[in-house]
């Protein structure tokens, strides 16, 4: 008996101390996202409900913002113009990069890693960089209409100047930043996918696109998913953007929050409601697509 208490008892002592690791393992990070992500948003919410304030007079909890907002067409109608060049965006991307990682993943030659290097090759180079060449390319003596110039095709007095400061700038310099983000999960989904149901599909006498159709499609459908909410939830607060190509034409929904926080008038209280209800929207959203993030499994049987 004193024997197995002996041989048991560093048995036990090495539980106590997992179960003491564990926590403090935790502790830091959840630290870390308390601090930073959950008080952050508690204080923005307060805002919003007028506990907090920046005028010194006297405040209280009060839903007279929110009111505001429910019934304010301006906020709602940005908000959904917002929405609809998001989605657009994020779908026309999800249609381009398909077939980029389709041939990236399926492609049994060592080049598909090359080109996978040269599809992550932006990232070496700053986003603003990125956005700000964008206007030499869209300007009015950028490559785009120096282009036209020297085909005769437009007049050096009548240039394309529809092409920068326009809701078509936003969302053309959207898509060329965002594309890796799009092109990468669904490469990975891909790349995971088992050949062996393809080569069972053809034995079958399935044609390729019928075995695109049937296997090599449904089985990528959460790395589409979360190729397009990879796009779609940074566009659709997106601010720097708009507001270095947009103009007037482009100006979108993240691009009024910034302005009630930062303008020489703030109004900290109207800002906070636009920002928890975005928020908000985004954390539906993260919910109806989790279960399209889920891959799904083959059954036998």
């Amino acid at each position: 008996m004193a024997l197995a208490e002996a041989e048991g008892s560093p048995v036990r002592r090495r539980r106590l101390r997992l179960d003491l690791t564990t926590p403090s393992l935790l502790g830091l990070p959840l630290a870390w996202l308390g601090v930073f992500f959950v008080a952050p948003i508690a204080i923005v919410a307060a805002y919003s409900f007028d506990v907090y304030s920046l005028e010194p007079v006297p405040h209280g909890f009060t839903l007279a913002a929110w009111h505001s907002f429910a019934h304010s067409s301006v906020y709602l109608g940005l908000f959904w113009k917002s929405v609809k060049m998001s989605v657009t965006v994020s779908a026309v991307i999800v249609l381009l990069a398909y077939p980029l990682a389709y041939y990236l993943a399926l492609s049994a030659t060592k080049r598909k890693y090359v080109l996978l290097l040269l599809l992550i090759a932006p990232f070496l180079t700053s986003y603003l960089l990125r956005v700000l060449a964008w206007k030499v390319i869209l300007g009015n003596n950028g490559v785009v209409n120096t282009f036209l110039y020297w085909t005769s095709l437009r007049s050096p007095d009548h240039p394309l100047s529809q092409l920068l400061y326009s809701r078509f700038a936003v969302m053309v310099v959207l898509g060329y930043i965002w594309l890796p983000f799009v092109a990468l999960p669904i490469f990975v989904s891909l790349e995971n996918l088992d050949r062996r149901l393809l080569e069972a599909a053809s034995d079958l006498g399935a044609s390729r696109l019928v075995a695109f159709r049937r296997v090599t499609l449904p089985l990528s459908l959460p790395g589409v998913a979360a190729a397009f909410l990879f796009v779609f939830i940074p566009t659709l607060g997106e601010f720097v953007t708009p507001s270095l190509v947009g103009g007037p034409s482009g100006y979108m929904y993240g691009n009024q929050i910034v302005d009630l926080f930062g303008t020489g008038f703030p109004d900290w209280e109207t800002g906070s409601v636009l920002a928890i209800f975005l928020l908000a929207v985004v954390a539906l959203l993260m919910v109806g697509f989790s279960r399209f993030l889920q891959p799904r499994q083959a059954t036998t049987g």
